[in-house]
């Protein structure tokens, strides 16, 4: 079940990890055709048992970053289905959660100082280069792209999540990035 949320007003400045990340100048040719080939792609959601038990786990957790339900379902359903939506390389659904508390703390209008935008901090360039309208304050735009493109670093890293993190951020060489999604995931989002 999706859910559409009002556009706000004003964008908020945010960002996660002051300092240092270059997000901006990734801009992969190889990644470019990726998401170009899911933007169009159709929902997932094959097993709603288990849809079920994730919403029941997650949603509370949830609850303090987000004040409606609703929205936390949508959030909820898209990091579900995006994660899982490459049976080759799965990612762990609870993990996006951590890297969109650390990225936005789950503002889906955050902005940051390098200029990413969204729930996971995506850049807007990404949009232009796909001849797409940008909509990355848009809850399912902004996890289907962070996703892919996370999932693109951890092919590129060779499965290797703390090099993907780092360069999902843009702060290539340093760990204390990938160490505080690591550390939120086993603190506060372990499914």
């Amino acid at each position: 079940m999706r859910y559409a949320l009002a556009v706000l007003a004003a964008l908020i400045l945010a960002s996660a990890v002051p300092g240092g990340a270059h997000a901006d100048q990734q801009r992969d040719p190889e990644l470019k055709e990726l998401l170009q080939k899911i933007m169009g792609s159709a929902d997932c959601f094959a097993d709603k048992y288990e849809s079920e038990v994730w919403h029941k786990s997650m949603e509370p957790r949830l609850a303090q970053f987000v004040p409606t339900h609703e929205a936390r379902i949508e959030i909820l359903d898209h990091v579900y289905c995006e994660a899982k939506r490459d049976p080759t390389l799965q990612i762990p659904p609870d993990l996006v959660l951590a890297l969109m508390e650390v990225e936005s703390r789950f503002d889906r209008c955050a902005v940051s100082s390098a200029g990413a935008v969204g729930l996971m901090q995506v850049m807007p360039f990404w949009p232009r280069e796909l001849g797409v309208q940008n909509q990355l304050v848009k809850v399912a735009p902004n996890i289907r792209m962070g996703c892919e493109i996370l999932r693109y670093y951890l092919r590129a890293e060779h499965r290797n999540w703390s090099l993907a993190l780092a360069r999902y951020n843009g702060s290539v060489g340093r760990n204390k990035y990938p160490a505080l999604v690591m550390q939120r995931w086993q603190r506060a989002w372990r499914f």
